[in-house]
């Protein structure tokens, strides 16, 4: 492999030429072509001060992914339209005209959805010239509102995406590379859209209209020379035209502060969701005379109708500079690009579905939920905007508001809570942990492990200034106003204990879902989330008495005050629910550690790390913030080396017998509901599993996420 520096690449494919220093420039190939026979694969040409960030950042020579200096098609814009290569018209005849319009269309969706999973913008989208010169098509009013609206749409997605600061794990997103890419002129592009509509939407009436109307609408122009094709043309048209200008709007709407916009938005969605399918179903006319070869072709075309699209050239902006060599994309495939559309409406209009009310459970219990159908960037940006507005939840209520309604506690009165140090400080770790869980599974779990320390350090800092307050009480003239400043602290400390243990609880599942975790550690895992699940328990019981006792305070004051008997149901569920895992992750712990122990099941060795050090490397962060508070390995070694069978089968039954209480409290929640029947089911079959190996212990076992994602199924087979 021979490599150089961008700038020494800089000099190739141009003649000798003096530089303004008087410096001779020449051609390096003779030089090359001499090294070539002398270098061995993966050496470099490079000079004294060459070092690995240089070598990060080389260039391959002819190299197609990594060599900017490579001839392309075109060197300019200037010179492609020069050379006729993005015609306005497209055609002279207005039926191909109409035909390449549309395969424009659709490849610029293919581009879009290409660009939208992480490549570059100049490379898709703007590979473009209609889209990178719309002036040039103001004489030609579709092509022109069409690109228009492009324009505007991946302005508003680069918007959000900024705004939403989440694309560090999707760097290239917001990047513009000097792209004609602001203007307020295709602000007017959805007005030019409607009108283009209207013309088309009329044409289709005219060609579907009866021998006596037709005579009435003589004066319209058909939308293409050819009658036999211009109802099915203006449909192919309509639908692609129809869905443009409603994902716009959508977008628009969901921009809007504090949520207002998200009921109007859902219908836009829902009008994208079905121009989409008429889309679909245009395929069959548009590639009627194109495909001879069967499906196999037209699943990797970026056209509905498998032609190539006429006015793109994707080396066009490959000089642009940019932090890497430009990269060899592979364009999604038409299709492919629908898919991800359906995907990413849906994903938006659970966003817009969503009730938001100021309850912390509920938001994060959609979160979660929301993420398992693993979304997009531009859906998790929408949605970590919604959640965090000018510092408070959906821009309405501060975290201290939202904190003390868990605790049903009343804080409309000016207690000075609001400008104290340690609510503001919980302010900012709120809105940072709704950000990070809205981020991408990787980089959330990353970032939670981190968060974490931050949280623990807070929860002692506060836990001082707690105690502190408890010993001013007890001296005389201490104002009204401070014993209820500090009962809401008091019981806000004993609340950040539990969110604490909820996010460890996050970070531990997330290694499921992102396969962190070897078979042979599967004990020391559930032996951790059984420490977390049970003290998170303990805390969200203790949440429930402080609710119960401060709901029968209020009721006693005022006669005609309503407790609010389903917050109270809900989270006693959820304590019930936390109950039930942790059950089922002790039985585990038990299961695997007694398999251990008689040598049916492997422990976690190897030939580079000890089972302490991989204890180390995976829950190092939780041991940093102190959970537990204790040596855990230690702790692990010693409850797990003497384990056996017997506990197993209580925890499994307890589990089971939990699971069937807690269905019916979730009968009305189809996602819950969903998982507890799965946690039933991991009971269940680990029970029969338990007892053919007390019976039989030559039998293997294995352990699959058959039911559950996070809690294993034992699966018994014979040698």
């Amino acid at each position: 492999m021979q490599s150089v520096t961008e700038e020494e690449s800089s000099s190739i494919d141009h003649e000798p030429r003096t530089s303004g220093d008087n410096s001779v420039w020449a051609h390096v190939s003779p030089l090359l072509s001499a090294a070539c026979s002398d270098l061995q694969e993966g050496e470099l040409i490079h000079g004294d001060n060459f070092n690995l960030f240089a070598a990060m950042s080389a260039l391959e020579i002819m190299d197609p992914k990594m060599d900017s200096g490579m001839v392309s098609t075109f060197y300019s814009i200037d010179e492609a339209i020069e050379s006729g290569f993005a015609p306005v018209p497209i055609s002279s005849d207005r039926t191909v005209d109409v035909q390449s319009i549309i395969d424009i269309m659709d490849h610029l969706l293919a581009c879009e959805a290409t660009w939208q999973m992480g490549h570059s913008l100049a490379q898709t989208v703007f590979s473009c010239i209609y889209v990178l010169r719309p002036e040039r098509t103001s004489s030609h009013a579709l092509l022109h509102s069409f690109c228009r609206v492009v324009r505007a749409t991946c302005r508003a997605l680069v918007s959000v995406v900024s705004d939403a600061r989440t694309n560090e794990e999707e760097d290239l997103f917001t990047m513009t590379y000097g792209l004609p890419f602001s203007g307020d002129e295709d602000a007017k592009g959805l007005l030019l859209l409607n009108a283009v509509e209207e013309t088309i939407c009329r044409q289709l009436r005219a060609c579907k209209a009866t021998s006596s109307k037709r005579r009435m609408l003589e004066e319209l122009e058909p939308l293409q020379t050819n009658p036999q094709l211009e109802e099915s043309l203006c449909k192919a048209l309509l639908c692609r035209i129809r869905f443009r200008k409603h994902l716009l709007h959508a977008l628009n709407c969901m921009r809007r502060p504090q949520g207002r916009g998200l009921e109007l938005a859902r219908k836009h969605i829902a009008y994208c969701i079905a121009e989409l399918d008429s889309v679909l179903n245009s395929v069959e006319f548009l590639s009627s005379e194109t495909f001879e070869n069967g499906k196999n072709e037209m699943e990797e075309s970026t056209t509905g109708s498998g032609r190539n699209p006429i006015g793109f050239e994707p080396t066009l902006n490959k000089r642009l500079s940019a932090p890497t060599p430009p990269r060899a994309i592979k364009l999604l495939s038409w299709k492919k690009a629908i898919d991800y559309y359906v995907k990413l409406l849906h994903n938006l209009d659970q966003i817009c579905a969503f009730k938001l009310e100021p309850d912390l459970d509920a938001v994060l219990q959609f979160v979660v939920q929301f993420q398992k159908s693993r979304p997009d960037l531009v859906a998790r940006a929408h949605l970590q905007l919604l959640l965090v507005q000018d510092g408070k939840l959906y821009g309405r209520d501060t975290f201290l508001t939202i904190c003390a309604r868990s605790l049903a506690l009343d804080v409309t009165k000016n207690h000075g809570l609001h400008l104290n140090e340690h609510i503001l400080q919980l302010n900012q770790l709120m809105i940072n942990l709704l950000k990070i869980l809205c981020a991408n599974t990787p980089w959330q779990r990353r970032k939670l492990g981190k968060i974490l320390n931050d949280w623990s350090i807070f929860n002692v800092q506060m836990g001082i200034t707690v105690g502190h307050m408890m010993q001013q009480v007890t001296k005389p003239r201490t104002p009204k106003n401070g014993d209820k400043s500090l009962l809401i602290l008091n019981h806000i400390y004993g609340w950040v204990e539990e969110q604490i243990h909820w996010v460890a609880l996050r970070f531990l599942v997330l290694g499921f879902d992102l396969e962190l975790y070897s078979p042979s550690e599967y004990c020391m895992v559930y032996w951790y989330m059984y420490i977390i699940l049970w003290k998170l328990a303990e805390k969200a019981h203790m949440r429930v008495l402080i609710i119960v006792h401060t709901e029968e305070r209020k009721a006693k004051k005022r006669e005609d005050y309503s407790r609010d008997l389903a917050r109270e149901d809900r989270i006693s569920l959820w304590v019930l629910l936390l109950k039930c895992q942790t059950s089922l992750a002790q039985g585990l712990t038990v299961m695997i550690a007694a398999l251990r122990n008689e040598g049916m099941c492997l422990k976690s060795q190897g030939p580079f790390n000890t089972e302490s050090e991989k204890f180390i490397q995976h829950f190092g962060l939780l041991q940093k913030a102190s959970l537990p508070k204790y040596d855990a390995y230690e702790s692990f070694s010693e409850s797990t080396c003497h384990a056996f069978y017997l506990p197993v089968y209580e925890c499994f039954r307890d589990a089971q017998k939990m699971a069937k209480e807690i269905k019916v409290g979730y009968a009305n929640d189809p996602d819950k509901l969903a998982e507890v029947v799965g946690l039933e089911q991991v009971a269940e079959h680990n029970i029969i599993a338990v007892n053919l190996l007390c019976q039989d212990r030559s039998l293997k076992v294995s352990f699959e996420f058959i039911h559950h994602p996070h809690f294993a199924t034992a699966v018994v087979r014979r040698s």
